[in-house]
């Protein structure tokens, strides 16, 4: 952050408008003591931060982490985020808490979400605001009344609509469906590839068909599944035909 800190000194605008902080490898008090540091210079570079509370199963980049209890993040957790980042008054964040989420694609039956762990937490930290526990409700977050949290929704690829539909009704204004996405673009690809395999390549000394191993063609047509798959993420999430400043 501190390159967007220096453009906004200079009077730019900064590069990105949201930072994404993933502590979910290390405890939480350590977790929250770099974020503190992080929501300082999202707010002194006028960028949104984005954390992550709880381990998200799965591997990614690197890291994995077992589809076990510890995938579920606690309204208790929720209390101290906010205790310790505050509703607002310090600068803006989403936070992705954890409610069984993975990373990739599983069977069904193999994750088991738990969305309603959303509203519990957000009712938690709502009841503490009312009982002047936590910041006053005008410095809060708020993306819906009793909703003090932005969340995001880690690993959404493979969710079913309704499952998506009850997360974002407690509060999710954020959905990642990275794999999902890989799928979109690669699946495409390998069609053309089968369907054309005598002109993609060049077999018992053919020269195969430049227009079938031309990149451009088959690389659209990844694109296009990308777009598809978004235009549905989009559906899912109630977003379509909208943007931060109302309807299109």
């Amino acid at each position: 952050l501190d390159h967007e800190v220096e453009q906004v000194k200079h009077g730019q605008e900064p590069t990105f408008q949201s930072h994404m902080w993933d502590g979910s490898t290390v405890p939480l008090d350590e977790n929250l003591d770099i974020a503190e540091e992080l929501l300082d210079k999202s707010q002194a570079a006028h960028t949104v931060l984005e954390i992550e509370i709880g381990a998200v199963g799965g591997e990614e980049d690197g890291h994995s982490a077992e589809i076990n209890d510890k995938l579920y993040s606690t309204p208790a957790q929720g209390i101290t985020v906010a205790q310790r980042l505050g509703l607002g008054e310090r600068g803006r964040y989403m936070a992705a808490f954890t409610f069984g989420n993975v990373h990739g694609a599983y069977k069904p039956g193999v994750v088991k979400l738990r969305p309603e762990l959303l509203d519990e937490i957000q009712t938690t930290v709502a009841l503490a605001i009312k009982a002047g526990e936590m910041p006053d409700p005008a410095h809060s977050l708020d993306v819906a009344p009793g909703k003090p949290f932005a969340l995001v929704f880690h690993g959404g690829s493979g969710s079913a609509p309704e499952e998506i539909a009850q997360a974002v009704s407690y509060g999710v204004v954020k959905m990642n469906i990275d794999t999902d996405t890989q799928y979109a673009f690669t699946r495409p690809i390998v069609t053309h590839i089968c369907e054309h395999i005598n002109g993609v390549l060049k077999i018992d000394g053919e020269v195969g068909n430049k227009k079938d191993y031309d990149p451009r063609s088959y690389l659209a047509k990844g694109e296009k599944g990308v777009a598809a798959r978004l235009q549905e993420a989009a559906d899912n999430l109630m977003s379509a035909g909208k943007t931060l400043f109302g309807k299109i």
